[in-house]
């Protein structure tokens, strides 16, 4: 078969992309090559699975902005596809008088990365959330989740293919060579 496209790894960012691309361009031919003989069977299969709220990232970084939106997309995506999730929290923990400053610091940088939902709290509510926990102060942030990231590679890979793409398992790719460019002059330049 000739494809227009060839997407070399169908982990989840493989799977990702080539579904975003299927849908800007219907029009060509494409295809996700596999070497093995199932889909997100590395790191994608195999991660902690949280979907990140954005605390960490530098304000205004493009980084943050991603992380913020892509949690959004990411729950709104599980909901679509009934994809089982949890929106099950995080609580970061100060457990030394001296950790609080830097914890205050990224309760602010979350606050700028428009985290929804980060508020501070004393050692009380942390017991009230988590009754084995102790510290002094902590980040509650409630927008952290969890899922299963192999299972959202599939519904991208169900998604693609539905597209009318193509995935080739067991397919590994050895080679690769440059195309040359058609000269403006060309038949099809």
């Amino acid at each position: 078969s000739t494809f227009d496209v060839a997407v070399v790894g169908a982990g989840i960012v493989g799977l990702a992309a080539a579904r975003e691309l299927i849908q800007r361009h219907p029009s060509l031919a494409f295809a996700v090559l596999e070497k093995e003989q199932e889909l997100a069977h590395h790191q994608s299969g195999h991660n902690s699975g949280v979907i990140h709220s954005g605390i960490y990232y530098t304000p205004g970084s493009l980084k943050a902005k991603l992380c913020v939106q892509g949690a959004a997309l990411c729950y709104k995506y599980c909901d679509q596809k009934g994809i089982p999730y949890k929106q099950c929290g995080k609580l970061i923990v100060a457990v030394e008088h001296d950790e609080i400053p830097r914890l205050k610091a990224l309760y602010e940088r979350g606050l700028q990365n428009n985290v929804p939902g980060l508020k501070l709290i004393g050692a009380k509510e942390i017991q009230e959330k988590e009754p084995f926990c102790r510290g002094l102060m902590a980040l509650d942030s409630p927008y952290t989740g969890i899922v299963d990231y192999k299972q959202v590679a599939q519904s991208y890979a169900r998604d693609f293919q539905a597209a009318g793409g193509t995935i080739l398992n067991d397919f590994e790719v050895t080679d690769m060579e440059m195309a040359k460019e058609s000269s403006p002059e060309s038949e099809h330049g």
